[in-house]
């Protein structure tokens, strides 16, 4: 797909709202590894490529494993899951389809076990970021491929 717009333009007043949440999420004790997961599989879901390659690059160059990636989209089957990372990732899942107007009681009680309330608070907040740049990007077509590792750290950090 063709971009359509480029949203991310300096100066964009929405844009530097949801980096101002990016600047939050930076400083959270959630794992960065465990958001950026996160933030695949939201992607996968929602099937926004920009964010796919985006974060499938950003968890290669930490380290992450081809095999996980690979697997992601069947993590309940997958052995190679920690129980936080699979906590983290129904939780991003259950928010992501909307299937019932209240929120699985499990997902939560799990999650609850694994992450402390001002960690739910920003894994709720990580998901539905990336839902929004899932959404933007779909919606604008964001140029695919053109992602450089670390390329919005600093935008982020400024926030």
């Amino acid at each position: 797909m063709e971009q359509r717009l480029n949203f991310f333009q300096k100066g964009n007043a929405a844009m530097r709202s949801l980096f101002g949440i990016a600047g939050h999420l930076a400083k959270t004790t959630i794992d960065k590894n465990i958001l950026h997961l996160l933030y695949y599989r939201v992607s996968q879901i929602n099937g926004c490529a920009y964010c796919l390659d985006m974060h499938s690059k950003d968890l290669l160059a930490a380290g992450e494993s081809i095999q996980r990636l690979l697997v992601l989209d069947a993590w309940r089957e997958a052995p190679f899951y920690s129980d936080k990372e699979r906590a983290a990732l129904a939780w991003a899942e259950a928010l992501t389809v909307l299937d019932s107007p209240v929120f699985p009681e499990d997902v939560y009680k799990e999650a609850a076990q694994q992450f402390s309330e001002e960690e739910l608070v920003d894994l709720a907040l990580a998901v539905t970021t990336i839902n929004t740049y899932n959404r933007f990007n779909i919606a604008f077509g964001a140029a695919v491929g053109t992602y450089q590792v670390g390329q919005f750290s600093q935008k982020q950090e400024a926030a």
